[in-house]
């Protein structure tokens, strides 16, 4: 091990849903720790500049390229891009997702299963391609952005947390498969986080207060707070760390609390709850 066990130059980080959010903290993070980064995501101008950001932030070589991880073609170019581009992929971060909520008793099949294939079929398709080059040089992380919401139920989110809660499943299979090949596989499960999505709660102060009394800490977690899970996971200091998730919550599943039921949402958020999709977002590591 170097002096400097955190220090990733030389390696390569596929990071996707990296244009946004915790997957764009954790692309930077690193990035500045020296890594080269290639990253996806299905919305072309955000990737692109998210991709000019972190050049100019980290001073590596940055790729990017518009992926639907449920696309097994996409998924194949843009594992065949990085590595003509970059040379390699030594680190994969799974972190793209997407949310909805809605009580299952109204769930279509579509609807459970768009879930289920972004946030649970993807990681696996996109590992599926990326890991055997991996194991041929004998070494590779692999991280899964799970959720708190892999560990705790919350009432009309069903596919979510089936998804996170699968992951982690597949994060201890994925171990048993390749850890004597060289790779760890770990996940990380990230609590209530302060994205401009969350931060809409504000407005309506009872379920503002409702989420923050779940939280031992009593406050939200800030972006960068996620970075140090994922560089400790990709780097050389967690070699014998191997099928387990960290909780980035402020200690929500300590206890496995749920909010407070029956709350108004806040304004400018869709009054009602159960009409929404794609954008209920506390089990935060979505794309």
């Amino acid at each position: 091990m170097s002096s400097n066990p955190f220090d990733l130059t030389g390696r390569v980080a596929l990071v996707t849903g990296g244009s946004r959010g915790l997957g764009r903290r954790m692309a930077g993070a690193l990035g500045r720790a020296g890594a080269d980064l290639a990253i996806c995501s299905r919305n072309a101008e955000q990737l692109a500049q998210a991709a000019d950001e972190l050049r100019q932030e980290t001073g590596r070589r940055v790729f990017a390229l518009s992926t639907d991880v449920t696309n097994e073609t996409e998924i194949q170019a843009l594992v065949d891009g990085a590595i003509r581009e970059l040379g390699q992929i030594d680190i994969l971060v799974n972190n793209a997702g997407v949310g909805m909520r809605k009580p299952l008793l109204e769930l279509t099949r579509e609807e459970w299963s768009r879930i289920i294939d972004i946030c649970l079929t993807g990681p696996f398709l996109v590992a599926r391609a990326a890991v055997p080059q991996m194991i041929e040089r004998g070494w590779g992380r692999v991280i899964n952005i799970s959720s708190a919401l892999g560990a705790v139920g919350l009432p009309d989110r069903g596919p979510y947390c089936s998804a996170k809660g699968g992951l982690l499943m597949l994060t201890k299979v994925m171990t048993l498969e390749w850890a004597q090949q060289g790779i760890t596989v770990n996940a990380i499960c990230p609590g209530p986080f302060k994205t401009p999505y969350n931060m809409q709660m504000t407005s309506n102060q009872e379920l503002h207060e409702s989420y923050l009394n779940l939280i031992p800490q009593h406050r939200w977690g800030e972006l960068d707070e996620i970075e140090g899970a994922c560089l400790f996971l990709a780097s050389e200091a967690a070699s014998y760390v191997n099928g387990s998730a960290i909780y980035v919550d402020g200690g929500w599943t300590a206890h496995g609390g749920t909010p407070m039921a029956g709350a108004r949402d806040p304004e400018g958020y869709h009054a009602d709850p159960r009409t929404q999709t794609d954008r209920a977002r506390i089990g935060l590591g979505d794309e």
